[in-house]
């Protein structure tokens, strides 16, 4: 008997994490797979389903502008549930830490659904940080069958929080998966030089310099966190003028987040701003073909924290707490909070003291080496088919 799972996410880092998860299941022939958006980020998904040539099955289009946390959980609540209840799946897998994730839980378990929870057991220890996905990933646990997760640190968190240590699974993250097939997607195509002059609204003299030719080093900056609207985005931004003043070579790329209270503060302080280059959000062939290029990244991301150590890039992570403590751990990234000063002060170092960036650009990703999603999709067969 064929198994069916409903693959269910709704935003772009969830696209690209589950992406390759997704491509397994479907390869499986023990599996009879779908693929469900709620539209949580609904033109950013877009483009990450066009990445890696999939598109959802069941498209439920529940953002609408100036929704708020509250409004969103209820209408995705309602909305998964009512899809669960018509398509019967066997199993609902979820990714991470979005209010997708937690909406997709919660409707399965209502119907009495197993769960299985891919990027499972991350944990800050602060409710508020990141917010909310610190308490979407806690309250997903409990309502889970099966936790991949991507170290044993993750394991023992969920085992401190009462999860039995024999229902999670050891993969690593399914992050490392996309990316290195993207890289290597993109290695085997000719540079796009128009294209990407028109996706990065960039010049060409820009292009050329700090992407093609990299002769002059280049920060990659992305900025999204709802906990770091306001000051902190405001900060980020004079860190980034006083690196551009202070380093005449340095150039600056950064994607702007389409929220209003990143993209307004943004643009008032670094449009026209002479070597800094704000494009709208990158598809994520272009995002990580800029990765593999630039010298250095600022982000408050998640995901980028995992992923850059295999691209050799440190990370200066714009928050006060990290989920992924072994990249902080590890050398390859480094918790500077949303203060401007710091900023400044961390990445000045970096593009001063080579000994520095050596030490930090070399280190051995602790997040595995890409092949997380066939280890999930072994796991899955083994414990739903050997009946």
């Amino acid at each position: 008997m064929t198994v069916r799972i409903a693959v269910i996410v709704g935003t772009r880092p969830e696209i690209i994490k589950m992406a390759p998860v997704y491509r397994r299941l479907v390869s499986n022939g023990a599996f009879d797979v779908s693929l469900v958006s709620t539209g949580q980020h609904r033109e950013m998904s877009r483009q990450a389903f066009s990445a890696f040539d999939i598109s959802p099955s069941t498209e439920l289009d529940l953002m609408t502008d100036g929704q708020t946390l509250g409004l969103f959980a209820s209408r995705a609540l309602g909305s998964l549930s009512r899809f669960l209840e018509d398509s019967k799946p066997d199993v609902v897998l979820v990714q991470g830490d979005t209010t997708t994730t937690l909406a997709a839980s919660l409707a399965a378990f209502y119907l009495k659904i197993r769960v299985g929870h891919v990027e499972a057991g991350m944990r800050t220890g602060n409710i508020y940080s990141p917010w909310p996905e610190e308490m979407n990933r806690r309250l997903t646990a409990p309502l889970s069958s099966w936790h991949f997760v991507p170290v044993e640190r993750n394991r023992d968190h969920l085992v401190k929080e009462g999860i039995p240590a024999d229902r999670c699974f050891l993969t690593g993250n399914t992050v490392l998966d996309s990316l290195l097939w993207m890289r290597d997607k993109l290695a085997q195509q000719p540079t796009d030089r128009i294209g990407l002059l028109k996706r990065l609204k960039a010049t060409p003299e820009f292009l050329d310099r700090y992407l093609i030719e990299r002769s002059a080093p280049l920060i990659l900056v992305t900025g999204h966190r709802r906990e770091s609207h306001g000051q902190g985005v405001q900060n980020l931004c004079v860190a980034i003028k006083q690196l551009v003043t202070q380093f005449p070579d340095l150039g600056v790329l950064f994607p702007v987040h389409p929220n209003p209270q990143v993209r307004n503060v943004v643009h008032q302080h670094l449009a026209n701003f002479d070597r800094v280059v704000l494009s709208e959000p990158l598809d994520y062939g272009d995002f990580v073909w800029v990765m593999d290029r630039c010298y250095a990244i600022i982000s408050d991301s998640g995901g980028i924290q995992g992923e850059a150590i295999s691209l050799n890039k440190p990370v200066l992570v714009t928050r006060d707490t990290t989920e992924y403590p072994e990249a902080v751990e590890c050398g390859g990234c480094q918790l500077v909070g949303t203060e401007s000063s710091t900023i400044f002060s961390v990445a000045a170092k970096l593009l001063t003291d080579q000994t520095d960036y050596q030490r930090r650009s070399s280190v051995q990703n602790p997040y595995g080496d890409g092949n997380s999603s066939v280890k999930i999709a072994e796991i899955l067969e083994r414990e739903l088919t050997s009946a």
